[in-house]
């Protein structure tokens, strides 16, 4: 963990200890804070893995190699 993180880290218990007698403005963070955590979880699902893209350059390369392709005229790829 990095120092930066390290900070963050130190500042967001700070301030769940400065609300945590409210119990409305913990169910608010808790609600924000899964929001959040859901909001980087789908971000992360749509991003490809090095090795998911090296297959599919892979994959194609091989389907190129024998043949197996439709040629597209350039125009077409913003149809």
């Amino acid at each position: 963990m990095t120092a930066v993180q390290m900070q963050l880290n130190a500042e967001l218990f700070g301030a769940l200890q400065t609300i945590s007698g409210d119990e409305g403005l913990m169910k608010k963070a808790v609600r924000s804070l899964k929001r959040i955590a859901s909001q980087k979880q789908a971000k992360d699902e749509n991003v490809m893995s090095m090795a998911e893209l090296e297959e599919i350059v892979s994959q194609g390369e091989k389907d190129i190699a024998e043949g197996n392709f439709q040629s597209v005229a350039i125009d077409d790829l913003w149809k």
